[in-house]
């Protein structure tokens, strides 16, 4: 198959152009041939054709507003994995490195006279995908230094991050507020203009650990070796593996902020639920997660010393008081009996916390669990 098109670039300069996919590729660029020759999976996963990092083939000197022939032909083989077959390759495209020190100072110039400053930062395909492990937690490019210096001329510097997963922000000290986007969709420009102008109330809450630094992080060595992956650290993943782990993280799983604030008044627990009573105290309607922490009062050394045990959602107006109920699963006072190859009830005494955060608790109670 080969695809052909038309490429007008917006600056003069050298491009960089490039392929995704499996297989036998010839990339040209008005008849000069960047790539001609074979790109095999190093791991053999034929999956790559989709999940893979673009793949940086040469680079060709353009000129602004001129149009150039575009080819790529690819002699790839069809793609099957289980029921899935069919086949999948892309080209990719650079534009001229070198222009973001002079993009920086544009910005810091605008966000110098403007009553806030708005940026944007991100993470790309080629940095996360489901298809292959990050190397760093780290934003691509000088994105860093763009906030650094922006949020050094404008105090109210809210910064907005398009990421799938947890990434380094060193400058979170610096700047008035952090709104967590993900991946948006083709919504995403609506939904956050809402946001940012109050419209909507930003309601979400971390489904991870964000760490300071990837240094910082409790569990970091995820490479086989010899073809053996060990999962030295048992239980003790995610959330888990922070509360004893000597470094805090720079936001808890189950942090987020709203537009209103909350007093949590009271909390009655039974074996099947619990019900946390909460004002809103703020100006505002919100929307609140409480989140029910459970901890053995004598936890073994090798259990988690509290793990979530569930959560609810509540929406107030300004000065209501409104009541979370959440359901207690009878799982989640239990434990794996290796020897009878069964879930085991854990009958306790246990605290139980209503919380903001992992780390955050507001109120507490004490439960026993009978079978």
């Amino acid at each position: 198959m080969e695809i052909t098109g038309t490429f007008t670039p917006a600056e003069s300069g050298t491009h960089h152009f490039g392929t995704k996919g499996i297989g036998a590729f010839r990339l040209a660029i008005d008849g000069t041939v960047l790539f001609d020759g074979v790109h095999r999976p190093e791991n053999g996963d034929p999956l790559e054709a989709l999940t893979g990092r673009p793949i940086e083939r040469g680079s060709i000197s353009l000129e602004e507003d001129k149009p150039v022939t575009v080819s790529l032909l690819a002699a790839e083989p069809k793609l099957s994995y289980g029921p899935v077959e069919g086949v999948a390759f892309a080209l990719a495209h650079r534009p001229p490195d070198g222009h973001g020190e002079a993009l920086i100072e544009e910005a810091v110039a605008i966000a110098r006279t403007a009553d806030a400053a708005i940026v944007v930062v991100a993470t790309t395909e080629a940095v996360e995908s489901e298809g292959f492990d990050r190397t760093s937690l780290k934003l691509p490019g000088i994105q860093d230094e763009l906030v650094h210096r922006v949020a050094a001329v404008n105090p109210r510097t809210i910064v907005v991050v398009n990421s799938g997963a947890p990434v380094e922000m060193p400058w979170r000290e610096e700047v008035a507020a952090i709104l967590l986007s993900w991946f948006p969709g083709q919504e995403g420009g609506d939904a956050l203009a809402e946001v940012l102008l109050g419209t909507q109330e930003p309601g979400g809450r971390l489904p991870t650990t964000w760490p300071a630094a990837l240094a910082d992080a409790p569990v970091s060595t995820v490479t086989p070796e010899h073809g053996i992956l060990r999962y030295d650290e048992g239980l003790f993943i995610g959330y888990l593996a922070w509360e004893r782990h000597p470094i805090a993280p720079a936001y808890p799983f189950g942090h987020g902020l709203g537009y209103t604030t909350w007093e949590y008044e009271d909390m009655e627990a039974t074996a099947e639920h619990v019900r946390v009573r909460l004002r809103n105290t703020g100006p505002r309607p919100g929307r609140e997660t409480v989140q029910i922490y459970a901890a053995p009062v004598d936890a073994a050394e090798d259990r988690p010393a509290r793990r979530l045990v569930g959560f609810a959602t509540v929406t107030a107006e300004p000065g209501q008081s409104v009541e979370a109920e959440i359901a207690l699963a009878p799982r989640a006072f239990q434990v794996w009996n290796e020897e009878a190859g069964r879930w085991s009830l854990a009958a306790g005494p246990y605290l139980l916390h209503a919380s903001r955060s992992a780390t955050h608790d507001l109120l507490t109670t004490s439960l026993v669990r009978k079978s």
